[in-house]
């Protein structure tokens, strides 16, 4: 069963192109509301820029991370039709931090709900951080669906990378690891995951919350190469830490892949999709070595390394390379 509510606001502004390197002017979506996936999710979603123009759908992080205003400005305005949407559990989709029938395979099956219901036929897909492991799954699935990626801080969800965030980015951030761990007891150490499983998952909501916000304070204190308050500050936000808290602890307990190397494994479903992979040479949250792998799995794509950045899309290097490739890959027929 698949329903839906749609909003429409006023009437649509156009803009001009904007200088490569610079995000496209805020914009409102002239199209939203919530598509009824299942008896349970509903997944919030929306539509900025042109109505006619070419369909890109913007894929966010996490999980459980939610999308924001300014994920519209990656893309021109004049040119695409943008899409968003809040993955099952996360920003303004409904029930928030729900984990139940909640899986990849769960979110993969959304975005072609989405895609029917909006009447697309095919679309860009851009993906950072879990995103990119979205838009990859998503893409090996359906290749036939995408006219191209554009991924950010590529993560494979392997339990490397999943044990590098939860114990070892302390040797480059200690401080920040210190906060994280200090409401465990020293026995919990050895299995954080579990440790904050317990509590995301208590009945207690202020167990649940204190918990929430120190996993979410914990990635925005990483993620970007110098201090950003702004990211802090939005990272403790409580149903931003909510949503991101529950589905990550969630995603790494219960929804690894299998095979582990599942996405680096089906790069020849994808090969011939343009591509780009735009990492920052320090993201801590999402190491290097990933984005290396897949680039080295999948030669064709192109490999954009950003020498003064961490994690963030909205860091000036990263924001330029994701603007260059969206400029770009407007000259790709559908």
């Amino acid at each position: 069963m698949v329903a839906a509510f749609r909003f429409h606001s006023g009437p649509i502004v156009r803009h001009r192109t904007m200088p490569r390197n610079e995000l496209f002017p805020a914009i409102e979506p002239f199209e939203s509301g919530w598509l009824k996936v299942d008896p349970q999710h509903r997944i919030y979603w929306e539509q900025s820029g042109n109505p006619q123009g070419i369909p890109v759908v913007f894929l966010h992080g996490g999980p459980g991370a939610g999308a924001s205003s300014a994920h519209r400005r990656f893309f021109d305005p004049g040119h695409y039709r943008i899409v968003i949407l809040d993955q099952r559990g996360a920003g303004r989709s409904t029930p928030l931090g729900e984990i139940q029938n909640n899986t990849t395979d769960h979110l993969v099956s959304d975005l072609e709900a989405l895609r029917d219901f909006l009447h697309i036929d095919r679309w860009h897909v851009f993906g950072g951080s879990w995103g990119s492991t979205l838009a990859l799954a998503y893409a090996q699935t359906h290749p036939d669906r995408c006219v191209s990626l554009v991924l950010r801080g590529i993560f494979l969800m392997r339990l490397q990378e999943i044990n590098w965030f939860l114990y070892d980015m302390r040797t480059i951030y200690p401080e920040a690891w210190s906060t994280f761990t200090a409401i465990l007891a020293p026995e919990e150490r050895g299995d954080i995951l579990e440790a904050y499983w317990r509590r995301l998952t208590a009945t207690d909501p202020a167990t649940c919350m204190t918990a929430a916000r120190l996993w979410s304070g914990y990635e925005g204190a990483c993620s970007t190469l110098l201090p950003s308050p702004e990211i802090a500050s939005a990272a403790e936000q409580s149903n931003h830490a909510l949503g991101l808290s529950r589905m990550e602890a969630h995603y790494f307990r219960n929804n690894r892949f299998t095979p582990e190397d599942r996405l680096l494994r089906n790069v020849a479903r994808i090969r011939h999709i343009p591509a780009v992979i735009v990492q920052g040479r320090y993201d801590i949250i999402c190491p290097i070595v990933s984005a290396d792998e897949l680039h080295r799995a999948w030669p064709e794509a192109d490999y954009v390394v950003v020498p003064n950045a961490g994690h963030s899309a909205m860091e000036p290097g990263i924001r330029s390379a994701l603007v260059t490739a969206t400029e770009r890959f407007k000259t790709l027929p559908l």
